[in-house]
């Protein structure tokens, strides 16, 4: 009997020291630099606005998976959304040390009426991107349009996405170069997200973000 416990014992002991028991997979890498945050899906000008707005140019480590959780849950939100659905966060990057943290998230809405118009924060800057966008130094907005195999009955209704960035703290100044990074980031998720979903046209969204502040 002791015997036998030592058996177990002993491979217990092997498989804690195993990547992976049974199945010889490789823990995965930290992933700290900004282009790696998002599940990749930053462009080269979104990790730098993200250094940017989080003054930063490492950060805790983002896993992957956050894409595809995201655009799953707006799939199977679609039939029903006759509301604004709950978020599904893409990614929340975050420095090595103190409360700072950036959440991009995405939600369908369920008509042009819920979208801000006119009535929005007034720290909240419109621009002509998208359906609609707004910009200002703690939150960011971005709706599009999508018409995706993989929303069914898009073509007769599209898809009404809404994109939203949030700092769980910011000290940033409300300026234009603040406004735009943080625009330029969430472009830059968006845009990922509406090329998985499919959407044609990508949903309306250049391949770089082009600044065109509008009269308020």
């Amino acid at each position: 009997m002791r015997w036998a416990f030592k058996r177990v014992a002993v491979g217990m002991a092997v498989c804690l020291l195993a990547s992976a028991c049974g199945g010889g997979e490789e823990p995965e890498p930290e992933r700290v630099m900004a282009e790696q945050q998002c599940d990749d899906t930053l462009s080269p000008a979104g990790a730098r606005a993200l250094e940017t707005v989080l003054d930063t140019k490492r950060f805790s480590h983002d896993p992957r998976g956050g894409l595809e959780r995201a655009v799953t849950g707006l799939v199977e939100d679609y039939p029903d959304s006759w509301m604004r659905t709950p978020g599904h966060t893409l990614c929340r990057a975050s420095p090595p040390t103190g409360r700072d943290e950036v959440e991009i998230e995405f939600h369908l809405l369920r008509r042009d009426g819920d979208l801000p118009g006119d009535e929005h924060a007034a720290d909240l800057h419109p621009y002509d991107m998208g359906v609609e966008a707004l910009s200002g130094p703690r939150v960011a907005q971005l709706y599009v349009r999508c018409v995706s195999p993989r929303f069914e009955g898009s073509d007769e209704r599209p898809a009404l996405v809404m994109a939203e960035l949030d700092f769980r703290r910011s000290k940033l100044p409300d300026t234009l170069p603040i406004r735009e990074a943080n625009l330029t980031l969430l472009h830059s998720a968006t845009l990922a997200v509406v090329r998985k979903l499919g959407c044609e046209g990508d949903a309306g969204l250049a391949e770089t973000p082009v600044f065109k502040a509008l009269s308020e």
